[in-house]
């Protein structure tokens, strides 16, 4: 057959995952990947469905792509993903260039959805969002060959009032241990050195399977995987955040000491309104006992403004949250109100003006505490993971191990020999920006 297939994806790491099976399936079933749009026989947008500014960029990307059977050589346009599961009907409906949809549970139907949209039907198939977590499916890498996400659950049953995602997604389910195991050999021999768990709540991995809860079993196996060099952790929400599994991220080398811990709020009113199981004085509790146990830990967290009915007041106590914790990595979302969520029906919405002051004012408060922080590293060495070099100099672009890629600040370090991507060098740092360091390459072993 020999078609073309342009994907383009929206949204968090969880979604880029499927569409790398999406991608797998096809190259496994004689497709070809393309990245040049314009040449695509086929486009497949994967859609975000989380908050009001996620759902306008997936329609617009839909509208632009959908350009291509003009200007391109597009013969079909396929949306798939979180929008597409939320707002099926109307999407066909609306925007009569989609030739096929595709929900969250059913991208590993991929390639019939093809073959039979390209035999003249209009196909929608979703609604299987708590269909058993798909194993054993090829997958095509598209983050850079050092660096791969590791899925291991899909779902989630937290309930709070203000996602959308259990609509979209499901409930809780885990992947099972071996069969996460096995994938991450399977990276681990392709490359990659650096592995990051996502889930929509990794720290409740392994309760729907074994009753109870085993991220730190499974990170004590996949730290026994030779080739790894860091393994990272993100979405680890924290009222299930154990003594054990800090203990694990404490002694083992592997692990990074970085952890990304959406707290949303410390107000417990306003965290009760969430319907989060925590309070503000267990987060600082573990927040104690992290930094405890492992001194140079970078914790990344995100916060909502704005959720119907913080007062003044609540906004005060969470700016002062911020500066007495003194996050390393902080973002900020103004609070998005969803249909079909509980929270959208709360009274006392938040106007948009008063969101995005609220918002802007933490945000200037993390940009001090980042800089302030960021200075405090120069003088330090540390293992740096090459991603790219900027072109015309001898500078290349990395990150250490208190840098997840995408979200967090980078590295420009100084080199005089030849670097690739995915090289460990050791770095001294000489200066900052409020999110950036620089640095000089040393001529020494990577720790």
């Amino acid at each position: 057959m020999n078609l073309k297939v342009f994907v383009e994806t929206l949204g968090c790491a969880k979604n880029l995952v499927d569409s790398e099976v999406m991608m797998g399936l096809l190259t496994q079933n004689d497709y070809m990947l393309t990245k040049d749009k314009f040449a695509a026989d086929i486009v497949i947008v994967n859609t975000c469905g989380f908050i009001e500014a996620a759902k306008q960029e997936s329609i617009d990307t839909i509208i632009d792509l959908g350009q291509l059977k003009n200007d391109g050589n597009c013969k079909l346009l396929v949306v798939a993903g979180c929008l597409g599961e939320r707002y099926a009907e109307d999407l066909m409906k609306e925007l009569p260039e989609v030739d096929a949809i595709i929900g969250t549970g059913n991208f590993p139907e991929i390639i019939q959805i093809l073959d039979d949209t390209l035999q003249g039907k209009k196909i929608i198939k979703s609604g299987d969002i708590n269909i058993k977590v798909s194993e054993d499916l090829p997958r095509f890498i598209s983050t850079p060959r050092h660096t791969a996400y590791l899925k291991i659950a899909d779902g989630c049953d937290n309930g709070c009032t203000y996602c959308i995602i259990p609509k979209l997604r499901g409930s809780y389910r885990s992947r099972d241990m071996e069969q996460i195991l096995k994938e991450a050999r399977s990276l681990a021999q392709e490359g990659v050195k650096e592995i990051i768990l996502i889930a929509q709540d990794t720290t409740r991995y392994g309760i729907d399977l074994y009753g109870e809860y085993k991220l730190s079993d499974l990170l004590k196996k996949l730290c026994t995987i030779d080739q790894f060099h860091w393994i990272r952790i993100l979405y680890c929400y924290p009222d299930e955040i154990t003594e054990e599994l800090i203990d694990v991220i404490a002694k083992e080398k592997k692990i990074c000491k970085y952890l990304d811990m959406p707290i949303q709020h410390c107000n417990n009113q306003v965290l009760k309104r969430m319907n989060r199981r925590t309070s503000k004085e267990h987060i600082l509790k573990v927040i104690e006992k992290l930094r405890n146990q492992c001194p140079d830990i970078a914790l990344r967290t995100s916060l909502i403004v704005g959720f119907p009915g913080e007062s003044d007041e609540q906004h005060e106590e969470l700016k002062q949250f911020v500066e007495i914790v003194q996050f390393d990595r902080l973002g900020v979302f103004t609070y998005s109100q969803e249909e079909d969520t509980p929270a959208a029906n709360f009274p006392d919405q938040i106007a948009e003006e008063l969101k995005e002051k609220r918002r802007d004012e933490i945000m200037r408060l993390q940009q001090q505490i980042s800089y302030k922080k960021n200075m405090e590293k120069i003088g330090n060495i540390y293992d740096i993971l090459v991603e790219e070099k900027v072109e015309g100099e001898s500078v290349y672009i990395g990150r250490t191990a208190y840098d997840a890629p995408e979200i967090d600040g980078v590295v420009y370090v100084h080199a005089e020999k030849t670097l690739h991507p995915g090289a460990l060098v050791r770095v001294l740092i000489k200066d900052a920006l409020e999110y950036d360091l620089m640095g000089e390459m040393l001529n020494e072993p990577c720790q």
